[in-house]
């Protein structure tokens, strides 16, 4: 083990007396800081990173079910726009009819933990939180149908592989009303995107309720953390990647897909929470307690 010393070849008392004052901090005491440490950690990356989303009806079904708990990435759309196909939480506006919210807690029990769910982001949304995925972004022609596909600047979507129970073709498109798998030609304004469930049967969304300004996007979510037996990612599906851009958005480069997994944002956690606990002397090597894989 290295030893800081002084010009005169001793080791610093200060530093030994430092040493030996965590060395000699008993578990029970130590245990209790690491808990508010990492109660704080969550916290932080609750507000600005990462947070859990409950799954509270079957807009989005079969590929989100009721019940299910996705990892929302907060800090990707603070670099870069909402890219068609991400599935996205957002702020319904003022044109968007609001979720069925579960009643709150009446019991003090209820309550701390409803409050504890809030702050760490496990707890059910609001009742104008809504998830669904993009299909059109600020420019776009969106319309349906050209036989019975959505079609986004000409070309037909192949959704097959994630809309579950489609609207009835046959209805007339009604704009105050989302039971028609028809509507009529829609230009997504500046700064906003269009959003439809996939479970287009029973989804409430920009069809009938308009489009939502991305300065509402919370976030993009990117995995489903729960139940265990489902985890999975949420990758982008194939036939967005194929799309050309809207006539009527600015010229740029077309965004780029990020790490479906969320990986980059992960990492800050991880090395914050490892930081923790090398400072606090339980990833030091030599005779101090070693935490078991």
């Amino acid at each position: 083990m290295v030893q800081m010393l002084d010009e005169d070849g001793t080791v610093d008392p200060w530093r030994r007396r430092a040493r030996r004052t965590r060395r000699q901090m008993p578990l029970w005491q130590e245990l209790p800081l690491l808990l508010i440490v990492a109660f704080c950690l969550a916290v932080l990356i609750r507000t600005f990173l990462l947070q859990a989303f409950f799954i509270p009806s079957g807009s989005m079904e079969n590929t989100l079910l009721i019940g299910d708990r996705v990892l929302v990435n907060k800090v990707v759309y603070d670099v870069r726009d909402p890219v068609r196909g991400e599935v996205v939480v957002f702020r319904g506006t003022d044109k968007w009819v609001a979720q069925e919210a579960p009643a709150p807690p009446t019991n003090f029990a209820g309550k701390v933990a409803r409050t504890f769910g809030d702050l760490v982001g496990v707890s059910r949304p609001g009742e104008k939180d809504f998830i669904k995925r993009v299909i059109g972004v600020p420019g776009d022609h969106v319309w349906c149908c050209d036989k019975g596909r959505v079609v986004v600047n000409g070309v037909p979507l192949d959704e097959q592989a994630y809309v579950s129970e489609d609207s009835p073709v046959e209805l007339p498109p009604n704009p105050k009303e989302c039971r028609s798998r028809q509507f009529t030609e829609v230009v997504v304004p500046p700064g906003q995107i269009f959003v439809m469930g996939d479970h287009r049967l029973v989804s409430q969304d920009a069809r009938c309720q308009g489009p939502v300004p991305i300065d509402n996007v919370v976030g993009r979510a990117f995995m489903i953390v729960w139940p265990q037996q489902r985890w999975t990612t949420l990758p982008v599906p194939k036939t967005f990647t194929s799309l050309p851009q809207p006539n009527a958005a600015p010229a740029g480069p077309v965004p780029v897909d990020p790490d479906p997994t969320g990986g980059v944002v992960l990492v800050l956690p991880v090395t914050a929470a490892a930081s923790v606990l090398a400072r606090s002397g339980r990833l030091r090597h030599g005779r101090g307690r070693r935490l078991l894989p």
